[in-house]
């Protein structure tokens, strides 16, 4: 059994990665002030950014969803690893060696399964590279000469060759170490009559890679009249292939779509292609499956939801294609892009139009000009005869519906305006009306009374959670309990600037805020994480290596709605424009100072209670206690933090 991975390089790791440069290989990140980053967080829904990464501290944490923690937390998270696998994953990306308290180098069969389940698809597009090349392949390199894609094209895309016999690629992995058992569960090989044999014979061969870049499938297509399967044949759906969460040439095109606002979705593989040779380098493609709401959330993350953005549907215009149109403006409010639909001269696919008419059509096909909801109500309504009364109605009724289903309301207005003239009705008011009919009665049926989901409350920070009335999301872990975060109280409010400033700049409260007890923190989870301060060495210990200090909080945590509070108060802006050593010492002073009165006052309180029921001695030695507190508190308002 493989060890457990040495300490130090787990450290090593952890410092080397820089947590921006891995969050973004997942989501497009803006600046968000103090020195964080902020994008749509990738672990819930939501349409404003909540979700920020602290480079320096090497931390992230959702404000919306309470997740939180450093770069291994976050590859665990988002990509289902465990920790030690996470942790190789991050090692072969720095070059770092590993190793493993027990056992020396961790073997190879013992990693984790993802990391093996990558390794052989990584080694598979090798292999399906080199036998392009190959006198069998000549039909592949043809196929791809005659759609206008050489050497060089084949070669960015890599794109490959699986040979037409039964077992090549399987005997090649299993040389390279891969068991049956990995090859079977990759998808790479399926079942035959004597064992394991190739699921793609005879087939070029383009690799589907996650956001990350790492190849996680394969879309196939058929070359030869004599194969029976179908023309396109993809990956089937395995423990890191999921068709309806992966989209073809989005590590090529993250990047750009990011800094352009813009993403193109076309067909096929070969439509990507011709998209990024002609210059349209944010095209990318479903895998075999229809546009759906798992696309949607990858792109979001990406365009950010600026009001600018902009996701052109490049369908073909036959009816399959207008059937995607209709699915994908369902989907359509799950943007806040605008959305558009670019049919070219002839309903010909970007890969045939490149090469009938040259990169410049392809550019000009993408540039927006229909927008989806129009074309979407232009092909319901083009199905009608509007020269009748009955026709019009007809096609009114089954257009409404799908205006309905708008949740803005101002959108929704403007949308069936338009509806009212496409149809030919005079009459606009009254079509307005007519969808607003129809969207109560649906809103009624559903017991759906949200509203408006672009113009609600959005979890945009920590005001949104702890001021007012909080309105958690379904499937969000509750908050820490009780009223203690109200930051409308200023003694909680202080109490979270205290922890933060211990946390993010332990140097302007350290060596005084060692001395505080974790009882100084009126609010149950403000008291629980200066204990984890306490148990990790205290503020002191942050003069040193912050980042291993901030680990070492999080480590003590009991649990994780602490740990994901110590994340929260690590990242969180100061609610102060100067961070200084007279900002720290208003807080210790603020926090000790409430702390003092509350003694005083519960002193006072139980002598009130007792009467003359107290003995003398105890008398006396309370009195003393409130005379010498209220001469401490008296120091305090007077000196400041000199009196702590």
């Amino acid at each position: 059994m493989a060890g457990r991975i040495n300490d130090d390089d787990v450290k090593a790791v952890r410092d080397a990665v820089p947590i921006d440069s891995v969050v973004s290989e997942y989501l497009q990140l803006r600046n968000a002030g103090g020195g964080n980053l902020k994008g749509l967080c990738p672990f819930h829904d939501e349409k404003s950014p909540s979700f920020q990464v602290s480079p320096g501290k090497g931390l992230f944490h959702c404000f919306g969803c309470q997740e939180g923690g450093d770069t291994i937390a976050f590859v665990m998270k988002i990509d289902h690893l465990s920790f030690s696998e996470t942790v190789e994953r991050l090692a072969a990306k720095a070059g770092i060696t590993l190793r493993y308290e027990e056992g020396g180098y961790n073997p190879s069969h013992q990693r984790g399964e993802r990391i093996r389940l990558i390794e052989a698809h990584q080694a598979a597009a090798d292999f399906y590279v080199r036998a392009l090349e190959s006198p069998e392949a000549e039909i592949g390199r043809k196929f791809l000469a005659e759609r206008g894609f050489y050497q060089d094209a084949a070669t960015h895309f890599r794109v490959g060759y699986s040979p037409a016999g039964w077992d090549h690629l399987t005997r090649y992995l299993r040389g390279k170490g891969f068991s049956d058992k990995e090859l079977i569960t990759s998808g790479l090989s399926q079942d035959g009559r004597r064992g394991p044999i190739d699921r793609f014979r005879g087939r070029l061969m383009w690799p589907i890679s996650d956001t990350a870049g790492e190849i996680v499938g394969f879309g196939a297509r058929k070359l030869r009249d004599d194969d029976n399967g179908p023309k396109y044949l993809n990956t089937p759906e395995t423990p890191i292939y999921k068709k309806s969460q992966v989209l073809y040439g989005i590590d090529l095109a993250k990047k750009d779509i990011a800094k352009a606002s813009r993403a193109v979705v076309v067909e096929g593989y070969t439509d990507v292609m011709a998209c990024h040779l002609a210059g349209v380098t944010t095209a990318i493609a479903t895998c075999g499956t229809a546009f759906g709401n798992d696309h949607i959330k990858i792109l979001r993350r990406l365009l950010m939801d600026n009001g600018s953005a902009r996701v052109i549907f490049t369908f073909d215009g036959d009816s399959a294609g207008q059937k995607a149109a209709l699915r994908a403006f369902e989907d359509d409010q799950k943007f806040a892009a605008e959305t558009y639909i670019a049919i070219a001269p002839d309903n010909m696919d970007p890969c045939d139009l490149r090469l009938a008419k040259g990169d410049d059509a392809v550019r000009d096909l993408v540039e927006p000009r229909t927008p989806l909801f129009e074309f979407a109500l232009r092909q319901i309504v083009g199905r009608y005869d509007l020269e009748t009364p009955a026709g019009r109605a007809s096609a009114l009724d089954e257009a409404a519906a799908v205006v309905a289903k708008i949740k803005t309301s101002s959108v929704q207005r403007e949308v069936a305006v338009q509806l009212a003239g496409f149809v030919g009705i005079l009459d606009q008011e009254f079509v307005v009306h007519r969808v607003a009919q129809l969207a109560r009665w649906a809103r009624d049926k559903g017991g759906d009374g949200r509203g408006d989901p672009r113009g609600g409350r959005g979890p945009g920070g920590p005001q949104d959670r702890r001021g007012g009335t909080p309105q958690q999301p379904a499937q969000a872990p509750a908050a820490p309990s009780g009223p203690a975060l109200n930051l409308r109280s200023p003694a909680h409010r202080t109490e979270r600037e205290l922890l933060k400033l211990a946390l993010q700049k332990p140097a302007l409260v350290s060596p005084a805020f060692d001395a505080y007890g974790a009882d100084e923190f009126t609010a149950p989870p403000y008291a629980a994480v200066r204990q984890c301060i306490a148990e990790a060495g205290g503020a002191e210990r942050g003069l040193g290596d912050n980042r291993e200090y901030l680990v070492a909080v999080m480590d003590a945590a009991p649990n994780n709605t602490v740990r994901s509070l110590v994340t929260e108060l690590a990242v969180e802006v100061f609610m102060g424009r100067t961070i200084d050593e007279t900002y720290a010492g208003m807080q210790l002073v603020h926090v000790r100072l409430r702390a003092v009165d509350r003694r005083i006052n519960e002193v006072q309180g139980s002598l009130a209670r007792l009467g003359s029921n107290v003995a003398p001695d105890d008398l006396a030695a309370a009195q003393n206690e409130v005379w010498v507190l209220q001469q401490y508190a008296q120091s305090l308002r007077a000196k400041g933090a000199d009196a702590l």
